[in-house]
């Protein structure tokens, strides 16, 4: 993929001009803060409290330099990660054995786009009911949902009691708390689930579906800075401010409990443990593995490696290619500090509200249960600031991916031989692609309508995949990489623990999963 002359371009110099260049990071993160962090990460919070922070702030950083080492590769060479991907040596059939298991990944991130479109359409279903049916759903689940708020607060109660008559009235309550628990969910049941999130979900991935057939670079990128900065915010800021309700107030102790290597004691009625719903989410918290490859082709799509030009062994090229990497290395940090921010937020509001008051977002009920992050702060209001954010989130998130996933999906047709690998080529594939991934995930939604439960498959898939790709970034780095433009040994030394921390996630997810 050569550059012509006229597109070479000098590297900025000045702070201002090269965050001027900044923006693949963006987009990236802008496909993570939705399903990795407003669902898993908060998901983890609710069932492990504060236990795990240590695990979600690695989650974080520990794949950026990776992410570096995959774009450093293409400002060199210009090529795209899949097909960098493909010269990593191992056994082969038309194409090796890293992008078989994309292939696989691929199929299970269309299920988590399914899962995230479905949590727009839940939100939108609680703003706008379509149907009568509908409307009676969302007062039912409102009840529920005040009701198990109750019961949470009243076992709370019970925990700071010890003189014997007082315990014995609280106990009483609590009994009178589970029934009327029990007969609203009896409601909720013979009301039944109405179709409306799913009509939502259908309408909005045709919506989507034409604006990725007619949009840009330009396009995606605004949409993503816009929702995904406003939410950010917002959600730092909510977690601040529940700081000043004395009943929600996260404590010191509570965070330096966050901050030990230990993990959480089993929590009773869970169907999977804290840990192995947060190994899941390690997977696509912070840069996820499908990020992780989506990352170069925004670099090149944004111009990185056609500024630099095609190495032709001048000084002026590795000049250029040095800059436009500096370039691309403070795109990468840069967008690696506002999803950590983001990703701890969510973390910490999950436990402070969703963990102490015993709620799980999860079915049917999850967006109506992470909706209830946001009430300490924002009283009767926060329902409705948590619905405008997730929608805005979510959508942004399903939107990018979309795109960013249509461009890897397009280029590896190509490398299997399926469609012509020259770039008109794939370019017209990845329309098409685009156009059809939303409604393939909106489907899957319909069929499924477990959005928490596609969330975190996919995670898996890519959590197990990142091994895979730190073991790839290395033989970038050692075999592919120029030789006047490598790293130094602190950089190799990162790299190396941060490859070791991918195999030890994914082995010690695998070896709970043994039936021992």
């Amino acid at each position: 993929m050569k550059a012509p002359q006229d597109q070479i371009q000098a590297p900025p110099r000045s702070l201002g001009s090269v965050l001027r260049r900044l923006g693949p990071g963006m987009i990236i993160a802008g496909s993570i803060v939705g399903s990795g962090e407003l669902i898993a990460t908060t998901k983890v919070g609710a069932e492990a409290g504060f236990f795990l922070l240590w695990l979600i702030l690695i989650g974080c950083g520990i794949k950026v330099l990776t992410q570096v080492e995959l774009g450093r590769y293409a400002v060199i060479h210009g090529r795209t990660s899949l097909s960098g991907l493909n010269e990593v040596p191992g056994p082969r059939y038309r194409v090796n054995w890293l992008l078989w298991y994309w292939v696989i990944m691929t199929l299970l991130i269309i299920t988590q786009q399914g899962g995230i479109v479905g949590g727009v359409g839940q939100a939108l279903s609680i703003t706008q009911p379509l149907t009568s049916q509908g409307r009676e759903y969302n007062e039912a689940q409102d009840r529920v949902i005040d009701a198990r708020i109750d019961l949470a607060l009243l076992r709370t109660e019970l925990e700071g009691v010890e003189e014997a008559s007082e315990r014995a009235g609280i106990e009483s309550k609590i009994d009178a708390a589970k029934k009327k628990l029990a007969t609203r969910q009896k409601h909720v049941k013979e009301v039944g689930s109405p179709h409306d999130a799913s009509i939502w979900a259908g309408g909005l991935a045709i919506v989507t579906s034409i604006l990725l057939w007619m949009g840009h670079y330009g396009l995606i990128q605004g949409v993503a800075t816009v929702l995904v900065g406003g939410f950010t915010l917002m959600t730092i800021g909510t977690l601040l401010l529940l700081q000043l309700q004395p009943d929600w107030a996260i404590s010191q102790k509570e965070l330096l409990t966050g901050l030990q290597f230990r993990l959480p004691p089993a929590v009773e009625n869970l169907t999977r443990t804290p840990v192995a719903t947060a190994l899941a989410a390690f997977g696509i918290i912070g840069v996820g593995a499908a990020e992780l490859i989506m990352y170069p082709y925004w670099c090149l799509e944004k111009g990185y490696a056609k500024f630099a030009g095609p190495n032709d062994g001048s000084t002026a090229w590795l000049e250029r290619a040095r800059g436009w990497m500096r370039v691309m290395r403070i795109d990468a940090w840069a967008s690696m500090a506002v999803y950590t921010f983001a990703t701890a937020a969510f973390y910490l509001l999950g436990a402070a509200v969703l963990g102490r008051a015993d709620l799980n977002p999860e079915g049917s009920e999850m967006i109506w249960t992470l909706a209830q992050m946001y009430v300490p702060v924002f009283g009767s209001w926060g329902q409705w600031v948590f619905l405008f954010g997730a929608i805005a989130v979510l959508y942004s998130t399903f939107f990018v991916a979309a795109a960013g996933n249509s461009r890897m999906v397009a280029d590896g047709l190509g490398l299997l031989g399926i469609i012509g690998n020259d770039e008109p080529t794939r370019m017209k594939w990845s329309r098409w692609v685009s156009g059809m991934w939303p409604l393939i995930a909106a489907g899957l939604f319909i069929f499924f309508k477990a959005p928490a439960a596609m969330v975190l498959a996919s995670g898996v898939a890519q959590m197990l995949m990142l091994p895979m790709l730190g073991a790839a970034a290395l033989w970038f780095r050692y075999r592919r990489c120029h030789e006047q433009l490598k790293p130094g040994r602190v950089w190799d030394f990162f790299l190396w623990l941060s490859v070791l921390g991918f195999v030890v996630t994914a082995g010690y997810y695998i070896y709970s999963k043994l039936p021992w």
